[in-house]
């Protein structure tokens, strides 16, 4: 839960809302994440040092302010140690980064989200308390040569060497039941759900029968998966 019930544009009264989420650095990937938090109905405080990107912004956001996130007094201002999720989405400024990361653990935030540019980037960001590390560019680029290797539509990692795949159903299932196919016996992945052509999407069970065009949700060690997507 949040501290308080609400953030306002008033100054030294603005108090975090349930759900709400302040954004530092707005650039692509920071952009992306706020208003997609916008659009699923979160407010978004974002932060930015470039006041064209503000400008840009202004209307789009909750709120959005010009501002230096690696100045603690800064932050304690805009309130952002009232907000229990703040994600810090700096681009290419690692110190910047690091300072503000370092900032909103001192300040005691619940659950800080931080990009992290490379592997030494993101261990810092680890060491200094940051709960969840991402690597937008290495993640993506992996998705990425998984798509292009294979069959899949698309490839989503779940965990370590556990993934899903979205591909059509291939010669293994097309005119069988799941149970007849037996794919997870035979091939070490799950077919977890499955989707007629313009349908809506089912959870797959043992009598649910395949035919072609179904789009399938396989999910499997990478290997097993990918080796599944290849068939035709």
């Amino acid at each position: 839960m949040a501290k308080n019930s609400i953030f306002t544009g008033v100054s030294g009264s603005r108090i975090a809302q349930a759900d709400s989420v302040a954004v530092i650095g707005l650039g692509r990937f920071g952009q992306e994440l706020a208003l997609e938090l916008m659009k699923n109905g979160t407010e978004v405080l974002g932060i930015d040092a470039r006041e064209e990107v503000v400008q840009r912004l202004n209307g789009q956001l909750t709120r959005v302010v010009v501002a230096d996130s690696t100045r603690e007094e800064v932050l304690r201002e805009l309130s952002v140690d009232q907000f229990d999720r703040v994600v810090v989405s700096i681009g290419s400024d690692i110190e910047a980064s690091i300072l503000t990361a370092s900032m909103l653990v001192s300040l005691g935030v619940t659950t800080i989200w931080a990009k992290a540019l490379n592997d030494a980037h993101g261990r810092i960001l680890s060491q200094l308390g940051v709960h969840h590390v991402v690597y937008p560019e290495k993640e993506m680029g992996r998705r990425v040569a998984h798509l292009v290797r294979g069959a899949a539509l698309d490839f989503l990692e779940i965990d370590n060497d556990y993934v899903i795949v979205k591909m059509s159903a291939n010669s293994e299932l097309i005119g069988r039941t799941l149970a007849e196919s037996r794919v997870r016996a035979r091939f070490k992945v799950t077919v977890l759900a499955f989707r007629h052509s313009d349908a809506v999407w089912l959870p797959a069970e043992a009598t649910s029968e395949f035919a072609a065009g179904d789009v399938i949700l396989i999910g499997g060690s990478t290997r097993a998966a990918e080796e599944f997507a290849q068939i035709v």
